[in-house]
Parts: structure tokens; C-alpha cells; sequence
């Protein structure tokens, strides 16, 4: 008959004893940021192996849970085996990213539903474009500050992702209304735009965006310096779910159009001038005087 220590040695079994794709990916690693995953890599070869596993069958790869900046070779050996990613988020390697190691991640995974390539400076068209055609069934998109995005790859964008929800187009300054207005008459289905810091952007865009795409909720036209009330009034007419509107430092948008938007209790990034006057007041006395707003 064994003894106690022969009985706990005979019991003794290691975590990476269990089924690895059954048990520690689908219901452990599944759990544990995306640092701590890259951080168990070190432990051993076997725990390399199991990580590898898992980053293959990896649905969401966001580099904003690491911390850090990524480096390159390591970006490359997490993803060389994925094809079933639907979120993959840019963050913390966009000051060195580049089509090169791009292009592959999106050739092999066709069934990305959210991308995030903000700030990513050093890509180009080619990735927009490679976008367009391997992931159309794409829903959500951030492009703010790539200032390489230009018409013909939001074109190419706009005729292959249909379905697009949302897209974040702040700061890419080569776009024109002639673009976004392509982009309108095709994703019918977007809800939420921002073509904020573009001063390219007039009222023709915001009026065809307003007429074409009539779920709209969420609209940043922050810094439209020739956007003003005419858009507006179309926006406030075609689209009934209108959630939130940013016009701020677009200075020919008036009170007299955001006011029935107010009334629907639409959010507004800029306060009625009465509140603005009251808010100044305030930092000049340092106090804000009773007034009866309802009168």
C-alpha cells in the first residue's frame, strides 16, 4: 500500500498536462491580458508552444494590453499562424508597422470584423486597399491620423465593405467631400463618422452623409471650418437616431441650428452661449451670478 508522499507524487499533475486546445485555450488562457500571455512564452519551450496555439486560434489581438511598444519581430511571431482574428487593434506598434508586416496578418485573416490602425504613420494605401479586399465583412474601422488614406483607397474601402458601422477618419486631410460622399452612397448602414480636423470638408459631404446613411448616431466634425448651418439642419432632418454631434471650432454652425437638436436631446460638444458666458464669468469673478434660465 502506497503512502501519503507516494500518494501525492502518484496524483501530481502539471497545468500543461491538461488538453490544450479543448481546456487551456478555450477556457483559461481565454481569461489573461494579452501581456501576461506574451509574458508566459519566457517560461519554457512547452509554455511557447501552448502560447503559440492559442495566439493561432486568437480572436482578438489588441497591442494596447501589453503596455509597451511591441517590437517587430515579436508582432510577426504572434501572428504568423492566425486566420480567425475579427479584432486586431495597431496601437502600440503604429510608430513602426509598415505594409510589410501588415499585409500578411490581413491576407490570411478574411473574417476581421474591427480594425484599429490610428496613428499608424509609416503604412499605406496598399494596407487600406488590402483591407478593403480581404475583410469585407468589416464593420468597424479607425483611421484617425493616417494621412496617407486618399480617395481611391476609401473608394475601394466603400465598394467592397458595404456593411461598415463605423469609421474614424480624423485628420486624414487628403480626403475631399467627392470621397466621402462615395463612401456615404455605399455603407449605408454607418452610425458612427468622423471626418474631424479635415478642413477639405463642407457642406456637401455632411448634407450626402445625412441623406444616404439615416441610422447615423454618432457624427465629429470637430475642426470643419467650412461646415455650417445648411449641413446641419439636413443632419437634424435625416437622421432621427442621432446620439452625438461634435462641432466644435466650426464657427459658421450657429445656435439658432443646434438649438431643436438640443430639444431632442441630442449631446453637443458645444455649450448654449448663455452657458459659455456664465462659465467665463465665472473664472473671471469666481462665482456665476442666479440666473432664471426659464424666463
Amino acid at each position: 500500500m502506497l503512502n501519503m508522499d507516494e500518494d501525492a507524487l502518484e496524483l501530481k499533475c502539471h497545468i500543461l498536462d491538461l488538453p490544450w486546445e479543448d481546456v487551456l485555450v478555450p477556457h483559461i488562457l481565454c481569461h489573461l491580458p494579452l501581456r501576461h500571455i506574451a509574458s508566459l512564452q519566457r517560461v519554457s519551450k512547452q509554455f511557447q508552444a501552448l502560447i503559440q496555439v492559442y495566439l493561432a486560434n486568437c480572436r482578438n489581438f489588441d497591442l494596447s494590453q501589453i503596455g509597451t511598444c511591441i517590437p517587430k519581430e515579436a508582432f510577426c511571431n504572434m501572428l504568423r499562424d492566425n486566420k480567425v482574428l475579427q479584432n486586431l487593434s495597431l496601437h502600440n506598434c503604429a510608430e513602426w508597422v509598415t505594409d510589410k508586416e501588415l499585409l500578411p496578418v490581413i491576407g490570411q485573416n478574411q473574417h476581421l470584423l474591427r480594425v484599429d490602425m490610428r496613428g499608424c504613420v509609416r503604412l499605406t494605401r496598399h494596407s487600406l486597399v488590402a483591407v478593403s479586399l480581404s475583410c469585407v465583412q468589416l464593420q468597424h474601422l479607425v483611421l484617425a491620423h493616417c494621412e496617407w488614406v486618399d480617395s481611391l483607397s476609401l473608394r475601394s474601402l466603400a465598394d467592397h465593405c458595404g456593411g461598415l458601422q463605423s469609421i474614424d477618419l480624423t485628420a486624414c486631410r487628403q480626403l475631399k467631400d467627392e470621397a466621402i460622399c462615395y463612401l456615404a452612397k455605399k455603407c449605408l448602414r454607418l452610425r458612427s463618422l468622423s471626418v474631424a480636423v479635415n478642413a477639405n470638408i463642407t457642406d456637401e459631404s455632411v448634407e450626402e452623409v445625412a441623406k444616404h446613411c439615416r441610422s447615423l448616431e454618432q457624427l465629429d466634425l470637430t475642426g470643419c471650418l467650412r461646415v455650417g448651418n445648411q449641413s446641419i439642419r439636413t443632419v437634424a432632418e435625416y437622421c432621427p437616431k442621432l446620439q452625438s454631434l461634435k462641432v466644435n471650432h466650426c464657427h459658421n454652425v450657429t445656435e439658432s441650428t443646434l438649438n431643436p437638436l438640443r430639444k431632442r436631446n441630442v449631446e453637443i460638444d458645444v455649450e448654449p452661449p448663455l452657458q459659455r458666458a456664465l462659465v467665463l464669468l465665472q473664472d473671471v469673478v469666481g462665482f456665476a451670478p442666479f440666473i432664471n434660465l426659464q424666463i
